[in-house]
């Protein structure tokens, strides 16, 4: 009997233990972070291609033979430097020829001048007669519209004899002449001489679709035009050949004001300074284009987010660690987070591993995500 009851006994013991143990739950484990607020870059990626900022192309407005060539090629010329000299001989010779004209012509001033003088007072004393001043006048006044011409014909002749020497229109860097020396040059096709590329600063040219200008609409957003009461303004960022990034951003500064119908684009511009010559004129490029800066915006990583045929939606946990099912509004994604724009409040904690075992309404063991990348 007293064996029976002992054995009773430590069944009723064994029972209750393990009452205790299946009365202790056990939840599941997640990882939890806080909603994080930021302020979101949108950006647009499109090819662009890079010119130089000016580009200029020194001709010779005269004709000659080319004498000289005094720069180096390919090297920086700075603006009013001696690029060319031709031949200056024969409008040296027209110059001299009109100084001697313009002497001419004001000494034959002077003596018309000092006949007007002498018959004057001879006509009011009765001792000239009217046509013999109004012939004296004539003469005065056909005199100095010889000088007058002469002084224009000498300024002519003074700008063709500067036009010998070929000077570089601004700064930059000089291409290879175009053609030899002694050779005969002067307007038309053979005026060309050299080109001078200005490209410490350079000009980006892209295109965007209609498509993109309606949306930068809905946000408020001018392409081309800065903006004082923003706090960001429209700029680019170029990729190098090596894909590396161009430390220097652009302004946009122009837009197309109208569509090309047979592309469905408009060209964009933008501005980059270029101080060490690292853009070359005429080479594509890939641009992202700032379209849009979403300020204080609620974003979580896309790994938190579900998808379902009602919608997407994200486990928040509540502050008495029970997952709750919260549908949301999603908007623009950036690498591997999204941007939230209804159904989170800014100071939620929300689960972004462990939430495909959960149900809505269940209890959860919470695990930071900062413990686990620490």
């Amino acid at each position: 009997m007293t064996y029976r009851k002992l054995w009773l006994f430590c069944l009723l013991a064994i029972g209750i233990t393990a009452c205790k143990k299946e009365d202790k739950p056990v939840y599941p484990s997640v990882v939890v972070t806080p909603v994080q607020k930021d302020n979101v870059k949108l950006y647009g990626e499109y090819v662009g291609r890079i010119r130089a900022y000016r580009y200029v192309e020194v001709r010779a407005r005269v004709e000659g033979y080319l004498q000289k060539m005094m720069f180096d090629e390919g090297k920086r010329v700075e603006q009013g430097e001696v690029l060319f000299l031709i031949d200056q001989a024969q409008y040296r010779a027209r110059l001299d020829k009109a100084q001697a004209q313009l002497k001419r012509d004001v000494a034959s001033l002077n003596k018309a001048q000092r006949d007007v003088e002498r018959l004057q007072p001879l006509y009011e004393q009765n001792a000239a007669s009217q046509l013999d001043l109004d012939n004296a006048v004539a003469a005065f006044e056909s005199a100095e519209a010889n000088v007058a011409m002469s002084k224009a014909d000498l300024a002519q002749y003074q700008l063709e004899l500067d036009f010998t020497t070929v000077r570089s229109p601004l700064h930059g860097n000089i291409s290879e002449r175009y053609v030899d020396i002694g050779a005969l040059v002067g307007p038309g096709n053979s005026s060309l001489l050299a080109t001078v590329v200005q490209s410490d600063t350079v000009l980006v040219d892209f295109k965007m679709t209609a498509l993109d200008y309606l949306r930068s609409k809905e946000r408020n957003v001018e392409i081309g035009k800065t903006d004082s009461t923003r706090s960001w303004q429209p700029t680019v960022k170029v990729t190098l050949a090596d894909n590396t990034e161009y430390p220097l951003e652009g302004i946009v500064d122009f837009a197309d004001p109208q569509v090309d119908p047979k592309t469905g684009t408009f060209g964009v511009r933008a501005e980059l300074a270029n101080p060490n010559q690292v853009l070359l004129p005429g080479q594509f490029t890939k641009v992202k284009f700032l379209l849009d800066v979403i300020e204080d915006a609620i974003v979580v990583p896309r790994k938190s987010l579900i998808i379902e045929k009602g919608g997407s939606f994200i486990y928040v946990m509540r502050q008495d660690s029970v997952a709750e099912k919260r549908f949301v509004e999603t908007g623009a994604e950036i690498d591997n987070s999204i941007v939230v724009e209804r159904g989170l409040g800014s100071t939620e904690q929300i689960i972004i591993e462990g939430q495909q075992k959960l149900n809505p309404g269940i209890k959860v063991k919470a695990v930071p995500a900062s413990v686990l990348t620490d």
